[in-house]
């Protein structure tokens, strides 16, 4: 069996996402042949995805133009969707042939819409996973522009000729799909670590794979407490840490912790939940996917809510005194990950076999 998976790059909710699934798929065919195609960094696919896999180094979906981790730039995202889509057809031309030439049994996308598109020309089954997609996306923040309708229908079509969009829980309605194929939480569980900090709690800022640094430096000192951030911040606070001083991978790290600080986004919101870790969040400007997310971690988790001026200034101690207050739960099973590999398993076992 040989699986082309496409990964987006924006963020590491997408990796976070995809990585058990094909680690729990190399357990039901241990001799699957992986290419995988994205622009994240190496290092993080390494980490995450456990099979040998060939990479291809690009990236087939920009996703969402960002500011920052919280902010869409609209107007760049605008100009590159309609960039993107000026010549769909040839650029679907473009991708049938490339998979073609690769000769998956089967597409998986988590994702990217492209190479649904491609494939549906190919003739090769394909899959997408996520808790979102572009299109929807696209519909609220463009859906009232003059110029977005083709575009947008360009996007469901691709979507709509997968074979099953595999829906994690927690995950957007996508009520214009009828192929979705639900499936629940699907999170990484790690390992708990004594980090050595003689009883101090380690606060963990992670904000994402997109560039957001706060101003750590200018934030008070709260007995006991020590921030965990990342070593390019280069950060001069007296209580903060580089997080990779730990030599830790990112679950394992956030099991260690006694919160994270964070955006809503699936990879941490639910590898924080299934694996017992608080949560501090600062909402995102207009992002629609972030209600079922915090729906979801506070019906499954312990979190609450910062603004935007208190996580700036590090006003922290009021959410963590409230944290404090909160009794830890039944932590949510990762059941999504089996329920995926073995959709996935299945549409490419059906395949190869007709």
């Amino acid at each position: 069996m040989h699986l082309f998976v496409d990964i987006s790059s924006h963020g590491f909710g997408h990796l976070a996402i995809t990585a058990p699934v094909l680690n729990a798929l190399s357990e039901i065919a241990p001799n699957f042949r992986l290419t995988v195609r994205s622009a994240l960094p190496v290092a993080k696919l390494q980490q995450r995805i456990k099979p040998p896999f060939a990479l291809i180094p690009a990236a087939s979906d920009f996703g969402y133009v960002m500011i920052d981790a919280t902010r869409v730039d609209l107007a760049a995202s605008a100009v590159a969707y309609r960039q993107a889509h000026s010549a769909w057809s040839a650029r679907v031309a473009d991708e049938a042939r490339f998979l073609a030439d690769l000769k998956p049994d089967l597409v998986l996308t988590n994702v990217s819409y492209l190479p649904l598109a491609g494939a549906a020309r190919a003739g090769i089954p394909a899959l997408s996973l996520c808790s979102l997609n572009w299109a929807d996306l696209f519909a609220h923040f463009f859906g009232d522009q003059p110029w977005a309708a083709p575009i947008q229908a360009e996007m469901l079509a691709a979507y709509r000729s997968a074979q099953a969009f595999l829906r994690v829980t927690p995950g957007m309605t996508m009520d214009a799909l009828a192929n979705l194929l639900p499936v629940g939480p699907i999170a990484t569980l790690g390992r708990r670590h004594d980090l050595g900090l003689n009883g101090d709690k380690a606060i963990l800022i992670a904000m994402g794979g997109i560039a957001h640094r706060l101003p750590v430096e200018h934030w008070p000192r709260l007995p006991g407490v020590r921030w965990l951030l990342p070593a390019a911040w280069n950060c001069r606070h007296p209580d903060a840490m580089a997080s990779e001083s730990f030599g830790l991978g990112f679950t394992d790290l956030l099991c260690s912790v006694d919160a994270v600080i964070t955006k809503p986004g699936y990879g941490t919101f639910t590898e924080a939940a299934c694996n017992g870790t608080p949560v501090i969040y600062q909402r995102r400007d207009d992002w629609p996917e972030q209600d079922c997310l915090i729906e979801w971690l506070n019906d499954n988790g312990r979190c609450v809510e910062i603004d935007a001026d208190e996580l700036g200034c590090g006003r922290i101690s009021a959410a963590l005194d409230k944290l404090g207050l909160e009794a830890p739960g039944p932590r949510p099973p990762v059941d999504g990950i089996s329920q995926a590999a073995e959709a996935i398993f299945h549409h490419a076992s059906a395949q190869i076999f007709t």
